[in-house]
């Protein structure tokens, strides 16, 4: 009974895997398995492990969350771009290379490129995350549709490079990126013993994620990594009203 029970359960792991793969969500290969300092956010993905050669979006309505975004993302990079290089293209820049220091970045592990139209930007980030050499590819866009997403989905499941998305101030539409964020800036928040300005925090929403748990934490940041300052909450969706 032992013995069938387990070959049941081979047999479900191994479909679920299978499913994830048609999606785009595939298994890490052992030097893909890195850790982000997401700590228990790492639940709300499947596999338990921020989902690398796939696209995530993120979401901002004005600059200020642009910002809390772009930093959240540099501090992601920092991890992902251990064994590589990132692209960042954009229409018009929006970060400050510099300051990227901050989050361990040296800026010359970058390529920036600015683009003169979305069409140019969506081109050169397409071709960005064919390219095997890159570990990850930045992407500043304002408008993404669901073909043009699919696009981007179907060359990292070929190269494995990380996708990260940031589209500034229009409503989510139906795309095919993994999983969907909304980062907005909380107090930064200080060290007892070093006075002044903190480090700083974020309040992080996993809107969606393919497979996973979405949720809701308060992450702030300092030279070690990401820390977790809050428990998760479980985003609920309402159920559509009726009318008529």
């Amino acid at each position: 009974m032992g013995q069938a029970t387990e070959i049941q359960e081979n047999v479900v792991e191994r479909l679920r895997q299978e499913i994830l793969a048609m999606q785009g969500l595939r298994v890490p290969l052992e030097n893909e398995l890195r850790d982000t300092g997401l700590g228990i956010i790492n639940n709300a993905f499947p596999n338990q492990t921020f989902p690398v050669a796939a696209t995530h979006e993120f979401i901002s309505d004005n600059a200020q969350n642009g910002a809390a975004s772009s930093g959240f993302m540099a501090a992601l990079l920092r991890i992902l771009m251990c064994k590589g290089s990132c692209l960042w293209v954009s229409t018009r820049c929006r970060i400050f290379p510099p300051a990227l220091k901050a989050f361990g970045i040296s800026p010359d592990q970058m390529i920036f490129i600015d683009a003169r139209t979305s069409k140019d930007a969506l081109w050169i980030i397409e071709e960005g995350l064919k390219c095997q050499t890159l570990a990850a590819v930045v992407g500043e866009v304002q408008e993404l549709g669901f073909t043009e997403s699919r696009r981007l989905q179907l060359a990292v499941e070929t190269s494995r490079v990380t996708g990260l998305i940031h589209r500034y101030g229009s409503l989510p539409t139906n795309v095919t990126c993994v999983s969907r964020w909304r980062i907005t800036p909380v107090a930064s928040i200080g060290e007892p013993t070093i006075p002044g300005v903190g480090f700083p925090g974020w309040n992080v929403e996993l809107l969606k994620i393919r497979n996973g748990k979405p949720g809701r934490w308060q992450v702030a940041w300092n030279p070690d990594g990401f820390k977790v300052v809050q428990q998760p909450k479980v985003i609920e969706h309402l159920p559509a009203r009726k009318t008529g």
